[in-house]
């Protein structure tokens, strides 16, 4: 099923404000939905609207939440979301760093208290817009085997970076600090495929291929990956006094919590280092001279970090987003959710 991303913002904005959320928050929520749908990262898009609309009805996200923001130095700053939806407070604090960067030249935001908040790459990129670089790394769910172990401790904890080019280009580069991320697994799920072996293990601990016999994801590149998950985890939860590691709560635990979890913003002004011309002709190289790298066999040419997500949205803009049709029959549907996520293990859907 294709359609608009108009149109696509539209039924998410309706159904998330059935749920319950003002209809600024379900709009905040579906433009960032809408964004991962549109450059083909689906496993954060319009496939979550269920969960996060069940979470809503049941009370486990603020529907009516008090923003505060505080300054707590020249460059530093805490926002609490009140245990808003993350996607909302996550884009009002990246204005804020946005703002504290354009005057000092960095700035740290931590967000606290927030719910799950969807794919990093929206929040860098509004940095990149304003000529900024960008940096935004948050905790979540503790479904990763560490390096070494056999049971999970810590979640996907992933990491978004952009940076300016010009003519509003930009690198983007937004990952999970595992194999893959868990979106990936339940999008092989609603589209019934298998995944590769080197996603993640089933209860055993062995290699699967059957995402739904997943038990836990494994780190990218073993100890590396596991050192990374790590240093996210710190900075996103230990840092801003939140729940760590196995202490962070799960995605499907109980709606009706919570859940308390913590974002990072990091903002950069190049104009205070080599200054923003000379940076946006650095990057600018850096595209082109990844291009034009000779491919290796089997690859048609090299793109750069975000290249072939920023060509997908294009794609996407004159044919229409790519949905499942299940996804889209519920979004169409009077129905707000189907009670099909509390009190589920954390690798149920």
């Amino acid at each position: 099923m294709r359609v608009s991303s108009e149109q696509l913002n539209e039924l998410i904005t309706t159904k998330l404000h059935k749920a319950g959320l003002t209809e600024d928050h379900a709009r905040g929520v579906a433009d960032v939905l809408v964004h991962a749908d549109a450059r083909g990262v689906h496993s954060h898009g319009a496939m979550r609207v269920e969960y996060y609309a069940e979470r809503i009805a049941k009370g486990g996200l603020n529907a009516n939440p008090n923003f505060t923001f505080e300054k707590t130095g020249p460059a530093t700053a805490v926002f609490d979301g009140d245990n808003g939806v993350g996607h909302v407070v996550a884009k009002l604090a990246m204005d804020e760093a946005i703002q504290m960067a354009k005057e000092n030249g960095v700035a740290v935001v931590g967000v606290k208290r927030i719910g799950h908040s969807g794919a990093l790459s929206y929040f860098v990129q509004q940095a990149a817009n304003e000529n900024l670089v960008g940096i935004s790394l948050c905790q979540s769910d503790p479904m990763v085997v560490p390096f070494g172990g056999s049971e999970p401790y810590y979640g996907t904890n992933p990491i978004a970076f952009a940076a300016p080019g010009k003519n509003g280009q930009h690198i983007t580069f937004d990952m999970a600090t595992t194999v893959q991320a868990w979106g990936k697994v339940l999008h092989a799920r609603s589209k019934n495929e298998s995944i590769p072996d080197t996603w993640a293990v089933d209860i055993e601990g062995e290699p699967t291929t059957d995402p739904f016999k997943v038990s836990a994801l494994v780190p990218i590149a073993g100890p590396k990956g596991y050192g990374l998950m790590m240093m996210v985890d710190v900075l996103s939860g230990i840092l801003l006094g939140l729940p760590f590691g196995n202490k962070v709560s799960s995605m499907y635990h109980d709606l009706t919590e919570y859940r308390n979890l913590g974002q990072l913003h990091i903002v950069i002004n190049p104009e205070y280092f080599g200054g923003l011309s000379t940076f946006q002709e650095g990057i600018a190289t850096t595209m082109q001279d990844l291009n034009n790298i000779k491919p290796a066999p089997g690859f048609d040419h090299v793109s750069y970090p975000g290249q072939r997500s920023a060509e997908r949205e294009k794609q996407y803009a004159e044919n229409g987003i790519e949905i499942v049709d299940d996804i889209y029959e519920y979004l169409i549907s009077d129905v707000v959710h189907n009670n099909a996520y509390d009190h589920k293990s954390p690798f149920a859907k």
